[in-house]
C-alpha cells in the first residue's frame, strides 16, 4: 500500500529537556524546501543541493534573526524511514531552541506530526509492516536487555517469515480446494483428505508453538506487576528499599507511615518487576486517608501479577495477617518473613492456608534479597531463557493467531464430516484473514489509530 502524502509533518524527536542535542524531523514532500527557508548553510551550497546522508553545518534564522547554530540532513525519498523526503536538524537540545525551530517549520508550510504517524507513514509506503511497526514502539519502551531482544528481533521481521509460512501453507491447500469448485466438469483428482488435514495439522501445531512463548514474551515485555502487601509496620517499605537498592520509601517505628502506593521498577535476571509498596491493611482504621490507602492496596492485589505477603517474623500470627490472607485467593504469592535478624517467634504458617514459597529476609541488614529475586524470576520463567528464540508478546497478535488456529479446526471438522468444499473454502480464507492482520495485509483506520496511538510524537 503507498501513501501520497500531500502534507509534510514536523515533530521534535528527542525527549524535550535539557541535553546535548534535540532533533527537529520533517517529513513529506516539501521537507527539503521548508528546510531550505529557515536554514543558512556554512557552505554556499542550497540545501536542495547537499548529497543524502551527509551532515551539514549551519544555522536556523527567522528572517535572518538567528535563532540557532544547527547540524542538518537530508535523506531523500525511498531511501528514508518512511520513504519520503526527510530533513532532520540537529539542535542544541534546550527546550527554546527546539520549539523555536519546530514552529519555524510549521510557519513555513508544515503541520504537526500525529503520534507514531512517521512510523505509520513507513509502513504505509511498504517500508515495514505492522508487526514490524509495533516492534518499533517496543523498542522504545522495552525496559530491560530481553525485553529489547524480543522487540528487536520483531523489528527484523521474525515474526513475519513464521506467519508467512504457515500462510503459504494454507495458501497451497485453499488453491487445492477452489480448483475443484471452479471446475467442477473437468478430470481433476479428488483431493486427498487425509494429506489436507495431515497439513492444516503441521500449520495448527506450528501456530500454537508460537502461542506457547506468549507468557514469557508478555512478561519480558510488560514485566511483572508486584504488589508487597502487609499489616502495618511489617517491613513492607524496608523490603522496597532493599529490592531496589535505595531509600526511596519512608521508613519509621510508626504504623502507618506509607498512605499511597509507591511504584519503582527494576529490572531482575531481565524481567522487569513493576513494585507497589502499599498502604498496611488493618480491619479497622478510624483515619480517613489511611482508609483511602487501604482501598488502594485491595486494589493494587487484584491487578497483581504476583503479591509478596510481608510478615514480621520477631512476632505470632495476628487477625490481621490472617485477614489479609483472606484477600490472595487465586492469587500467585511469595510469603516474605521479614526480620530474620531478630529471634523468631512467627510459627504455624499453615494455618494461614496459602500456597506459597516462604522466603526468609531481613530487609534491614539485606539478607535472603538476591534469593528472593531468584524465586520469583523461577516463580515465572521456566529454565534457561534462549534470547535466540522467538517470543510472542503482542495481545493483538495472539488474539489473532488465536482466531486463525479456530478457523483452521473448524476446516478439519469440515474435511471429516464431507461438508462442501465452498464452506471449507470460507474456513481457509478466514484463517488466513487473522494471519494478514498481524502484518498489517488488510489494515483497518481503527486498528492503526489504535496501534498508532501508543507511540510518542516524533516516532
Amino acid at each position: 500500500m503507498k501513501i501520497n502524502s500531500d502534507d509534510t509533518i514536523v515533530a521534535i524527536s528527542t525527549l524535550i529537556g535539557e541535553a546535548g542535542i534535540g532533533i527537529v524531523r520533517l517529513s513529506g514532500p516539501d521537507a527539503i524546501s521548508i528546510a531550505s527557508k529557515i536554514f543558512q548553510p556554512k557552505s554556499k551550497k542550497l540545501v536542495k543541493d547537499f548529497p543524502t546522508f551527509k551532515i551539514n553545518l549551519g544555522k536556523v534564522t527567522d528572517n535572518n534573526n538567528f535563532i540557532d547554530e544547527v547540524l542538518l540532513m537530508t535523506m531523500r525519498a525511498p531511501k528514508s524511514y518512511t520513504c519520503e523526503d526527510v530533513v532532520e536538524i540537529s539542535c542544541h537540545g534546550g527546550i527554546v531552541p527546539l520549539k523555536k525551530t519546530l514552529e519555524l517549520c510549521v510557519k513555513n508550510g508544515a503541520r504537526l506530526a500525529d503520534p507514531g504517524e512517521f512510523t505509520k507513514r513507513a509502513f504505509l509506503n511498504g517500508r515495514i509492516d505492522l508487526s514490524q511497526a509495533e516492534a518499533v514502539c517496543d523498542i522504545i519502551k522495552a525496559k530491560t536487555d530481553l525485553a529489547l531482544s524480543c522487540a528487536v528481533s520483531q523489528l527484523n521481521g521474525s515474526l513475519t517469515k513464521i506467519i508467512n509460512k504457515q500462510k503459504n501453507v494454507i495458501t497451497d491447500i485453499l488453491a487445492l480446494i477452489e480448483v475443484t469448485i471452479d471446475y467442477t466438469e473437468e478430470e481433476i483428482p479428488n483431493i486427498d483428505k487425509i494429506e489436507m488435514i495431515k497439513k492444516i495439522n503441521g500449520v495448527d501445531k506450528e501456530l500454537k508453538k508460537i502461542l506457547s512463548t506468549f507468557q514469557t514474551g508478555k512478561i519480558f515485555k510488560e514485566g511483572v506487576r508486584t504488589a508487597i502487601i502487609g499489616k502495618p509496620n511489617v517491613g513492607k517499605s524496608s523490603l522496597l528499599n532493599a529490592l531496589i537498592g535505595q531509600d526511596k520509601a519512608i521508613v519509621t517505628e510508626v504504623p502507618g507511615t506509607t498512605r499511597d502506593v509507591i511504584e519503582e521498577t527494576i529490572n531482575i535476571f531481565g524481567i522487569p518487576l513493576i513494585l507497589m509498596d502499599t498502604a498496611g491493611i488493618r480491619k479497622h482504621s478510624y483515619d480517613v486517608v489511611e482508609k483511602i490507602g487501604i482501598e488502594k492496596t485491595r486494589e493494587e492485589i487484584q491487578n497483581a501479577d504476583l503479591v509478596l505477603f510481608v510478615l514480621d517474623s520477631s512476632n505470632e500470627l495476628s487477625a490481621e495477617d490472617f485477614h489479609i490472607a483472606e484477600l490472595l485467593n487465586l492469587k500467585k504469592v511469595i510469603l516474605v518473613l521479614n526480620k530474620s535478624d531478630l529471634p523468631k517467634k512467627l510459627d504455624e504458617i499453615s494455618s494461614l492456608k496459602l500456597h506459597a514459597t516462604l522466603m526468609p529476609v531481613s530487609a534491614k541488614e539485606n539478607e535472603g534479597i538476591e534469593k528472593l529475586k531468584k524465586a520469583i524470576y523461577e516463580l515465572f520463567i521456566e529454565g534457561k531463557v534462549n534470547t535466540s528464540e522467538f517470543f510472542l508478546t503482542n495481545m493483538r497478535h495472539k488474539i489473532l493467531i488465536e482466531n486463525s488456529i479456530g478457523s483452521l479446526e473448524n476446516t478439519k471438522l469440515s474435511f471429516e464430516n464431507g461438508v462442501s468444499e465452498e464452506f471449507i473454502a470460507l474456513d481457509l480464507k478466514a484463517a488466513l484473514n487473522f494471519l494478514g492482520e498481524i502484518t498489517g495485509e488488510v489494515p483497518t483506520e481503527e486498528i492503526l489509530n489504535r496501534i498508532f496511538s501508543n507511540f510518542c510524537v516524533g516516532k
